[in-house]
């Protein structure tokens, strides 16, 4: 695996199982560092089912906020996958964050790190437009967010019903 890589595509496209494949793959162990919060039931279920997916191989992180910390402080050892990129950036944006600079402190961490980083993302943007002005900043914010994290990225996989589709490799010179 190369040292870092953004997987990105629809709901229940499939991209969180390939994350997991992709960082277990590297060393047998991997730590997954989640961004949501159970807010209720339907998205503690969710998180609920994608902790019993992964196994003893795995070790966990929470980090809706300070994900450039969390980074930082796991760097060093088993690849880390960070699920997912849009959550984090719901968290800023609901909170009142500032998730441009948030997105650079993420940026600058990124570059300094020794052990392979996964982000998962979701692609909101090729639906209609939403009707409200939260969604459509939402949407604006995570088109951003996805392309500036690409962009820093040694690979980028976008995911359809399952199956990967790699859209970049290493050399991005265009």
């Amino acid at each position: 695996m190369k040292k870092s890589m953004l997987i990105t595509g629809g709901a229940r496209s499939g991209k969180s199982a390939l994350a997991e494949r992709y960082a277990v793959a590297a060393t047998g162990r991997a730590i997954y560092i989640s961004t949501a919060d159970a807010h209720d039931d339907e998205m503690a279920a969710r998180i609920a089912a994608h902790q019993a997916r992964r196994g003893p191989e795995w070790s966990h992180i929470h980090a809706p906020f300070a994900l450039a910390d969390k980074l930082r402080q796991s760097d060093g050892g088993h690849p880390r996958l960070v699920d997912c990129l849009t959550l984090w950036l719901s968290n800023l944006i609901l909170s009142d964050g500032d998730w441009r600079a948030e997105t650079a402190t993420l940026l600058d961490a990124l570059a300094d790190q020794t052990a392979p980083v996964i982000f998962v993302t979701n692609e909101v943007g090729a639906g209609i437009v939403p009707e409200n002005r939260l969604a459509r900043d939402f949407r604006d914010a995570a088109g951003w967010v996805n392309q500036t994290i690409a962009q820093a990225c040694d690979e980028v996989v976008f995911c359809v019903a399952g199956y990967p589709m790699k859209v970049k490799s290493n050399d991005h010179s265009l």
